[in-house]
């Protein structure tokens, strides 16, 4: 590949100036969008440094980027893409030049995602409610999204901190904003407790608050708080333990069962044969954090394998890799995976 091809401009609002194959210049027109891009004493670009071992130079509106071809072109794709977001009224954090960065390395990696174009710019995934929008931070999240919108029962499982259930309330939020459902239906099994919610104090909701709070929050940072609280009174958004679910059709619905990892097999069956017209189901859960009694098969793992090949079905994998929180998050799930491998091979052994 010679340089003219390496330095091709990937935007109509970026100038690209070439010097050798490994080095070039990327003006941005927009010098507060730009100042924007490159973060406060240029720590996104330091962090572009770090991840893909190039150096990256800013001066006024201007990156000067060296390194290695497929990295320097990486960062040319990354920088491009966080640039149009600044352009359309978005704001630029260090999550989202990690995002970005996950992204283009795996545009080089071919993975088979139809949302990069290799050796052009990216395209990532998004869902948008009025209060915010939300951009694919890893191949997975953008692979997991895009399954949400078009499948009817989408399951997805992985380590905490991967955003698979803060992306499920996302996608129910937007359908209820769009009109495409009439209510949000958020589900949880509350095994992991230990007790029995009629042991608990408070009313229903009261009970049931304290295991579904993760769902809560993440309702609260796609919606407006007034609208929550009155989506809620209203039963347009519905808080169930998973127990209330036997014998209901839930139809014109986004229904999401979170934690899916305790629920039995039975319970599972139950919750999957719940599934009305012009509904999505959206179910998660970490196989590996399973807090049944010993020997009580989980009713997720037994759905992974029992629905494969199913016609409607969509199963989107995170790993450790997709952990999208501070970064240690993900070397400490890591840590525990090759606990958790080693220990089943041994117990499958003896």
């Amino acid at each position: 590949m010679n340089a003219s091809e390496v330095v091709t401009s990937p935007s109509r609002n970026t100038k690209t100036a070439a010097t050798d194959a490994n080095h070039f210049i990327l003006t941005f027109e927009n010098n507060r969008h730009a100042s924007e891009l490159f973060g406060q004493f240029d720590q996104n670009l330091k962090l572009l440094e770090q991840r893909l071992a190039i150096q990256a130079s800013a001066r006024g509106n201007s990156v000067s980027i060296t390194g290695e071809l497929m990295a320097t072109n990486q960062a040319r794709r990354a920088l491009d893409f966080l640039y149009a977001k600044i352009q359309s009224g978005g704001s630029v954090e260090a999550s989202d030049v990690e995002g970005a960065i996950r992204m283009a390395v795996a545009a080089d990696d071919q993975l088979s995602l139809p949302t990069l174009e290799r050796k052009s710019k990216l395209t990532m995934a998004q869902i948008s409610t009025r209060k915010k929008t939300i951009v694919a931070r890893t191949p997975t999240q953008d692979a997991y999204m895009r399954a949400l919108e078009r499948s009817e029962l989408v399951f997805g499982v992985g380590p905490a901190g991967t955003g698979k259930t803060y992306l499920a309330v996302a996608q129910a939020a937007q359908l209820l904003e769009r009109g495409a459902v009439d209510r949000i239906i958020l589900s949880r099994p509350a095994v992991e407790a230990g007790e029995r919610l009629g042991f608990l104090p408070g009313d229903l909701k009261e009970k049931v608050d304290p295991y579904l709070r993760p769902l809560y929050d993440a309702l609260y940072d796609m919606m407006p708080g007034d609208k929550v609280e009155r989506a809620i009174t209203a039963g347009v958004i519905e808080i169930a333990p998973l127990a209330f679910m036997r014998g209901r059709t839930l139809a014109n619905a986004a229904v999401i069962l979170d934690e899916a990892q305790n629920t039995t097999s039975m319970q599972m069956k139950m919750f999957l044969t719940r599934l009305g017209e012009n509904a999505r189901m959206i179910i998660t859960g970490d196989p590996s954090q399973v807090d049944l009694p010993r020997g009580v098969t989980s009713g997720l793992v037994e759905a992974l394998r029992i629905l494969q090949g199913v016609e409607g079905v969509s199963f989107v994998r995170f790993k450790d890799v997709d952990v999208v929180r501070h970064p240690l998050v993900g070397r400490i799930v890591k840590a525990y995976d090759a606990q958790y491998t080693q220990q089943t091979e041994s117990e499958q052994a003896g």
